[in-house]
């Protein structure tokens, strides 16, 4: 925001409580800050004595509310410091004796400075505008209404501060109860503007002061003309203003290629003797056909797999690029400071025994080795990493060599072993898949700084557990998701699963909530699961991204209609309004008893040719954007006879230039099954006995492309 905050003035309020070991302002102080960032509050004065708060109530007017001043005293409600509706002169004065005798009960050491005499707002809606220092991205702001939606129901949004006016603004219409603010039974709407300010301001004011580790504003109240915050609450601690170390883009770039493009690999630890992680990494590099160097590094050995081995790395002739490493963690350190001197850009550290044991230590000191010498640590505790277009399988896992645009990359060897699965099985083309493991060094940011720059890649699927650098990651992530997709599973979404999260990885998994509002501001598509995370890989690119939000059904079965549309609703998208003259184009080609309208039931009993006349029509129109299909297994017309005349239909489309996203859902036999193949092969989503995950994966496809600023309107 550009505006002319008195800064000077919150600094010089934050030096007096430094100067005073205080690690919270009181009121008045929050009062001088919010001046500062014209934050709008309620008049008030300080008043030390009954004459003087009775004199200020009778200036500011009554109804007053009155507020222990104290350093001591944060909590001014638990200890019996707030007296509201205080409305007479004597009122006032009974309660400057009642509060601070509630306030020397409550902590006898407590300097009390006075009591706040402060203008009772009367009418509003009740929100709570804040600011914290969240462990995982930084500063972000929270926005909620007050009361029971927020403690109970958890009604709040957050996004990284600062934030814009449009984030601000998506902030209050985010909330479940927005429709509150907008006016119901005859209220008057909430001045939206002017919460969208406060929330910016805030944002803005811990960017400026990062020591601010919480800023809470609760409750503020908004009228039709205004928002003003009632009650200030500003917590201070120097180790909120910590940044964690960052490298820049050119030098991740330059460290990340030569890791994932290496002219040579050296493997410490490598065996001759079959079951040993070292002689697996060998054989896949040998046998994947990766065509760099290979160093076996032995000092008990001579020759591993035809070729020479090397006592240590440094024997080796020539620069290296990459050291796999298959030794037991206690010998990792010795062996990192010989491929440090050796100028070895990235170390891949298979073996487990730090962090995610206990042994943090030890990982510690790996990384100071590491940063010592420039190298950057890819795990511990990982399977390895692929990048086929170099046919680089650098893993003691089974080799893959089915090439694609898909990058994918799991905290977890298990989830790492799924997606390799799940890839082979389904003949998915991929250009990486890598293990991060504990991420003592490179980390989902430093893998998406590559991606965005890899012309081998057009989508990256990720597995997470936690964010090292959830702010570096998403302000990455909203830079690369507007050229290339990211999908997430962000594991430890409930209170157990998160639990779970922590003792797998040694890091505390943050609030599900903070982590979905902001991986939805950077652009990022979020999957509920491990198959939904695999499928939107899967799906995403052979979707042509659509030119609108019109979305059109055309099933031969009423049932899988009805399932479909509720699939829509869930996925966010929007059933195209038909337009008369298309409605009656739809009813030429489908039977009296046949319904037009969206879904286009087109019934069971009819013949290829209605299906294709009626696809070829949605793919005709320029109206419609997208096309979900239903079909119905019959005798008339067969699965396969199904499969066959939409691919044939989409390709005659498609060389005309006309390309939209089509997706099917089979319900039959099991021949819908080799139906449902042949049409993924040849670029139609299509899926046998569910209705709903064709549509998430479109779903998924829309969310990318509105976040990207791809789509126009419905209309």
């Amino acid at each position: 925001m550009a505006e002319n905050f008195d800064r000077a003035a919150v600094q010089a309020v934050l030096d007096e409580a430094a100067g005073q070991g205080r690690d919270s302002l009181t009121a008045l102080e929050g009062k001088k800050v919010c001046d500062a960032y014209g934050i709008p509050t309620p008049a008030e004065a300080l008043a030390t004595s009954e004459i003087e708060a009775v004199a200020y109530a009778e200036k500011i007017g009554f109804p007053v509310v009155l507020k222990i001043v104290s350093p001591d005293i944060l909590h001014k409600t638990e200890a019996g410091g707030v007296l509201v509706g205080q409305s007479t002169a004597e009122e006032v004065a009974a309660g400057f004796r009642t509060i601070v005798a509630n306030a020397k009960a409550y902590n006898a050491d407590a300097e009390i400075l006075g009591v706040q005499v402060q203008q009772q707002l009367t009418s509003g809606q009740e929100v709570i505008i804040g600011a914290t220092t969240d462990t995982t991205f930084g500063k972000i702001v929270a926005f909620g209404l007050g009361g029971v939606l927020v403690e109970v129901l958890k009604d709040v949004t957050f996004r990284l501060a600062p934030t814009s006016q449009d984030e601000a603004l998506s902030m209050i219409d985010g909330i479940k109860a927005a429709q509150i603010l907008k006016g119901v039974r005859g209220a008057e709407p909430a001045d939206r503007a002017a919460l969208s300010t406060i929330i910016q301001r805030v944002s803005q004011l811990v960017t400026d002061f990062p020591q601010l580790s919480e800023v809470d504003l609760n409750p503020v109240l908004v009228t039709a003309s205004g928002a003003t915050a009632v009650d200030v609450r500003i917590l201070i601690d120097p180790a909120a203003a910590v940044v964690p170390e960052r490298f820049s883009q050119e030098e991740i770039l330059a460290s990340m290629n030569r890791i994932m493009k290496p002219a040579a690999v050296a493997v410490i630890g490598a065996s001759a003797e079959e079951g040993k992680i070292g002689n697996s990494v060998m054989k896949n590099l040998v046998n994947g056909g990766y065509r760099g160097e290979i160093y076996p590094i032995n000092p008990k050995a001579s020759e591993i797999l035809d070729r020479k081995a090397f006592k240590s790395i440094a024997d080796v002739p020539g620069d290296v690029d990459v050291a796999v490493f298959a030794i037991p963690a206690k010998f990792v350190a010795a062996a990192l400071e010989e491929v440090g001197a050796k100028g070895v850009a990235g170390a891949i550290l298979i073996p487990s025994g730090f962090g995610e044991t206990g042994n943090q230590e030890l990982q510690d000191e790996v990384l100071a080795i590491a940063r010592k010498h420039g190298v950057r640590i890819l795990g511990p505790n990982i399977y390895g990493y692929y990048y086929t277009p170099e046919n680089l399988c650098a893993t003691f896992c089974t080799p893959y060599d089915v090439k694609g645009q898909v990058a994918l990359t799991s905290q977890s060897g298990g989830i790492g072993m799924a997606i390799l699965g799940f890839s082979r099985s389904a003949k998915m083309g991929v250009s990486a898949i890598v293990g991060v493991g504990n991420k003592a060094d490179i980390d989902e940011d430093d893998l998406l700084t590559f991606f965005e720059s890899d012309d081998n890649t057009g989508l990256i699927a990720m597995h997470l557990e936690d964010l090292k650098d959830g702010r570096s990651f998403a302000e990455t992530a909203k830079r690369v998701s507007t050229k290339k997709p990211i999908v997430v599973l962000k594991a430890g979404r409930t209170a157990q699963g998160a639990k779970a999260a922590s003792s797998h990885t040694g890091a505390l998994a943050g609030d599900d909530k903070v982590y979905d509002d902001i991986l939805r501001q950077s652009g990022v598509i979020r999957a509920p699961g491990l198959n939904d995370m695999l499928e939107y890989a899967r799906g995403i690119p052979l979707l042509p991204t659509p030119a609108g939000e019109n979305v059109v059904i055309i099933t031969g079965a009423g049932g899988s209609g009805v399932l479909l549309s509720d699939a829509c609703v869930d996925n966010g998208l929007s059933l195209m309004e038909i337009p008369e003259d298309l409605d009656q184009a739809f009813r030429k080609f489908i039977p009296p008893f046949g319904a037009a309208g969206n879904p286009v039931d087109i019934t069971g009993g009819e013949p290829p040719s209605t299906y294709r006349n009626t696809i070829a029509l949605g793919l005709s129109d320029e109206r419609v954007h997208s096309l979900i299909l239903g079909y119905w297994h019959t005798i008339v017309t067969p699965p396969m006879v199904f499969a066959k005349l939409v691919v044939a239909v989409v390709e005659e489309f498609r060389a005309k230039g006309i390309h939209k996203p089509v997706v099917a859902s089979l319900s039959g036999d099991i021949e819908v099954e080799e139906a449902s193949d042949y049409l993924y092969q040849h670029g139609v989503v299509a899926y046998p006995y569910t209705t709903e995950k064709p549509v998430a994966v479109l779903g998924a496809k829309y969310r990318w492309a509105r976040a990207a600023g791809l789509l126009g309107p419905a209309s």
